[in-house]
């Protein structure tokens, strides 16, 4: 039997971006989710939350999971009691720091919204536009706004890098 060797995927790389932008784009391509235009969604979408701030509540004071008494709380300020809840008890069963981006990062793709959301970001090949469409199911957010404006940029920003592959 003959086997053949797949190229090694290409990597998407952001080379102006924060540390938490970075390592966000780093989850999600190993999740494999690896479109352009996907990955600057999930991030348009995620700054316009909380620009990245693992722990920001709702308004913009940083007082940490602990601290946020009302509205939104994190990376993709989550608010209902039902998602708000969720990632301190998440972090509590599985020994994370509810304040901290990986554990912020890990809980987001373990909640049922982004589950249905990953099935339209693993599409390739789709315009901003068709992943922004589907982005309102995962936060639930009024207008695109900002969101639409930071995604495009992301997009601007992302580079394609494709890994040469090693000689045997």
């Amino acid at each position: 039997m003959i086997t053949y060797d797949q190229p090694p995927a290409p990597i998407v790389v952001c080379f102006d971006c924060t540390t938490n932008e970075q390592k966000t784009l780093e989850f999600l391509q190993k999740r494999g989710i690896r479109n352009q235009n996907a990955l600057a969604v999930v991030l348009g979408n995620i700054k316009q939350e909380s620009k990245f701030d693992t722990l920001v509540c709702e308004g913009g004071a940083k007082t940490g999971y602990h601290g946020c008494k009302s509205g939104g709380f994190g990376l993709i300020q989550w608010t209902s009691p039902n998602r708000y809840y969720g990632l301190g008890s998440f972090a509590a069963k599985y020994g994370g720091n509810v304040d901290t981006i990986e554990t912020q990062l890990r809980y987001m793709v373990n909640e049922p919204q982004w589950g249905r959301y990953e099935l339209y970001l693993r599409s390739e090949d789709q315009s901003v536009d068709f992943y922004m469409k589907h982005a309102y199911n995962w936060l639930g957010w009024g207008i695109h706004g900002n969101r639409t404006r930071f995604a495009y940029n992301y997009q601007s920003r992302l580079t394609i890098i494709q890994p040469v592959p090693e000689v045997a």
